[in-house]
């Protein structure tokens, strides 16, 4: 089932390579959509597929990349927008 996710990460999440990760983690699982950092420090990402890639790429979110620290990760069910690729903004 495809599906689309808002997926909204805190703590110390910017800085520390968290949107290039993301991407690369999202590629590797063939998810499409975007990720950005938000001005209140969280990044926010939007990401489409299948739902277990999806459920596998929220696990990825929680943990991050080497130097994050993640303190929470919300992930809110959307409508599919039919994104192509994985982007970084």
């Amino acid at each position: 089932m495809l599906l689309h996710k808002g997926i909204r990460v805190t703590g110390r999440v910017q800085g520390v390579y968290y949107r290039a990760s993301a991407r690369a983690e999202a590629e590797r699982l063939g998810l499409c959509g975007f990720v950005r950092n938000e001005p209140d420090g969280s990044v926010y990402a939007e990401a489409e597929g299948d739902s277990e890639p999806l459920d596998r790429f929220i696990a990825w979110c929680r943990r991050g990349p080497e130097y994050a620290l993640v303190a929470g990760v919300e992930a809110v069910t959307g409508d599919w927008k039919g994104y192509r690729g994985f982007k970084v903004k």
